[in-house]
């Protein structure tokens, strides 16, 4: 039987991401159910017409394999019943709106434009950092992130709070530990890189935290910024008043914004664990970077690095892993050169190893909010590649990577979004991006 230790705290309204804390108790588990009640006291909204509790046995006719590793065939291993919603609404009990819907009926659809960080206004900027502030440091109300002791023992397993923010950062980091088949590691193998789903999870995970944010401030014109790095020679976001300076140690200056944030699951990266001190904020690492500094990637990707990427039709290829050639979302990730051929560090890697510190730690880089900036840009450009290509869920191969198939529930995330059903233009999920090319000031002549 697990062992829960759940704390009950204020905060936020709905949440999609991983273990609603409603679905945590040992009832839930014994009947392997997550269906909560919505307002009209029925599950998931029902009698309202919201959504339908979804028997995931019924529906596949089979029972899952019993493996070792508890996200395999989400969400299975923990509920075979969960909420599936109807028309726009949403959540793990249908009691939000789909992404880009608002409204108590979900029937006011709204476009929220992206823009590059430097768009901003000053205004705007503070605004940013002071809603990532609040998004740190409020507990979630809803959902509870899980932490063991050894992942071969479930009575190790226990569910506690998270900040809003650090609930994204731990969906992140439970994505990526290697997976586990009859109690063997595979370091190589994860939910979140190194195959086809690399784009779509990291897009799902960017539509969570925002969406999350536009509830907590009230403010449904807020959208995630991205960071246009191509072609800079140093991180020229990287001062006191954006995402902060550091020291020769990489420890961000004391007077910047995110200089006493601490990054959840840190500090004991072990393969049969997870997140083991997710309550003992004192043990955890505050967020360091190192930009620049590291030989292994001493620039940022360039214009033409993104350009060539963009040449290559083939969304992924055989045998959709880190070895793919020819495949967009390889070269996009960053294991193979944008040549398409070259097997080499490039892209969305390279700019994670340049930054160093917390960000170069990928399985907590999350962690630093600078990863968002990132993302947002990652995103953009496999949104360029869904437009030039007609990109849709077709294009999303059949493959045998565990938990990457196109059918796969994109773990850990409720309700069930199919992996396939993110390879769609962003409007459709209620945003856009600006057109904008970061060019740097013209120095001024010195006439003396």
């Amino acid at each position: 039987m697990f062992g829960f230790i759940v704390i009950l705290t204020f905060s936020l309204g709905f949440v999609e991401g991983q273990f609603p804390r409603v679905c945590t108790t040992e009832a839930s588990f014994r009947t392997k159910s997550c269906c909560p009640l919505w307002k009209d006291k029925s599950p998931c909204g029902s009698l309202s017409g919201r959504g339908r509790c979804k028997d995931w046995i019924a529906s596949s006719g089979e029972k899952i394999p019993q493996y070792n590793d508890d996200r395999l065939d989400w969400p299975r291993h923990y509920y075979d019943y969960t909420c599936e919603c109807f028309g726009n609404y949403s959540s793990f009990d249908c009691g939000d709106c789909k992404f880009g819907f608002h409204g108590e009926k979900c029937d006011r659809k709204k476009i929220v434009l992206r823009r590059e960080i430097r768009e901003l206004t000053v205004l705007e900027q503070k605004r940013l950092f002071s809603y990532l502030a609040l998004a740190k440091t409020t507990k979630s109300q809803d959902f509870v992130v899980l932490s063991t002791g050894d992942r071969h023992h479930r009575e190790t397993y226990r569910f506690v709070d998270a900040s809003l923010y650090d609930v994204f950062a731990w969906m992140h980091y439970y994505a990526m530990k290697p997976i586990m088949i009859n109690s063997t590691f595979i370091p190589e193998k994860n939910f979140a890189h190194q195959g086809p789903t690399f784009p779509g999870w990291h897009r799902l995970g960017l539509l969570f935290l925002e969406r999350q944010m536009q509830i907590m401030t009230g403010d449904e014109d807020f959208a995630i910024p991205y960071y246009d790095w191509r072609s800079e020679k140093n991180c020229s976001i990287c001062t006191d008043e954006l995402m902060g300076t550091n020291d020769d140690q990489g420890v961000l200056n004391p007077y910047s914004h995110f200089s006493f944030w601490k990054a959840i699951c840190s500090g004991f990266n072990f393969q049969d664990e997870y997140c083991p001190l997710a309550d003992a904020e004192y043990k955890m690492e505050r967020l360091h970077r190192r930009p620049g500094t590291t030989p292994y990637a001493p620039n940022l990707p360039t214009l033409e690095d993104v350009e060539n990427a963009l040449k290559l039709k083939n969304f992924d290829t055989p045998p959709y892993n880190e070895t793919s050639r020819r495949s967009f979302r390889n070269a996009l990730e960053g294991y193979l050169s944008p040549d398409g051929i070259t097997l080499k560090r490039s892209i969305h890697n390279l700019v994670h190893i340049y930054m160093g510190g917390t960000m170069s730690q990928i399985p907590i880089s999350s962690n630093d909010p600078f990863f968002i900036l990132h993302h947002g840009f990652i995103d953009k450009i496999f949104e360029t590649w869904i437009t030039k290509y007609n990109g849709s869920p077709e294009t999303y191969p059949e493959n045998s990577e565990l938990g990457q198939g196109p059918n796969d529930c994109c773990t850990p995330y409720f309700p069930c979004y199919k992996n396939k059903d993110l390879v769609h233009k962003s409007i459709e999920f209620g945003y856009e991006y600006s057109d904008f090319h970061w060019k740097p000031p013209l120095k001024r002549k010195n006439y003396q």
